[in-house]
């Protein structure tokens, strides 16, 4: 997958969040264009890659809980939001307010923007933060929200 930068990979791997396996240096090389690649999961045709003048590919706007591995390469989009959903959730279900001050998503890098399924959903017109997005926060904002995992 073309999802993130070196540094970003290093921080993940310094602080033991996921494995992070040895990305081949050539690979790494390719990621600075866009290009048209297809889903390993549903075969659409996607673009992955930063571009030359500086914009990040779509997948830096989710958090780096995933890394290229020699079984699964890029997935478009919608498969890739798919896949981070269940990886998260799974995390989440392992958070009790006992050890909630104590996870891992707060000291990621921060993802460039907010997911909807991921950090949120919309609820009667309302947004409804997940607990993946009170966990990024890293401590209670005391609102009584609904899915706080520090309460």
């Amino acid at each position: 997958m073309c999802l993130f930068s070196a540094k970003v990979k290093e921080f993940a791997k310094k602080i033991g969040f996921f494995f992070i396996p040895k990305i081949d240096k050539h690979y790494l090389y390719g990621m600075n264009t866009i290009r048209v690649k297809k889903c390993s999961t549903c075969k659409t045709e996607f673009n992955c890659g930063d571009t030359l003048d500086g914009n990040k590919c779509w997948c830096n706007d989710f958090p780096p809980i995933f890394t290229p591995s020699d079984i699964i390469d890029c997935l478009c989009p919608d498969c890739f939001k798919q896949a981070c959903s269940v990886k998260i959730e799974d995390y989440v279900a392992t958070v009790t307010p006992e050890n909630a001050l104590t996870n891992k998503a707060k000291d990621l890098p921060k993802a460039g923007s907010l997911q909807e399924g991921i950090d949120y959903y919309i609820e009667d017109g309302n947004y409804v933060f997940k607990p993946w997005h009170h966990l990024k926060r890293g401590y209670c904002c005391d609102n009584g929200c609904r899915h706080c995992p520090y309460k």
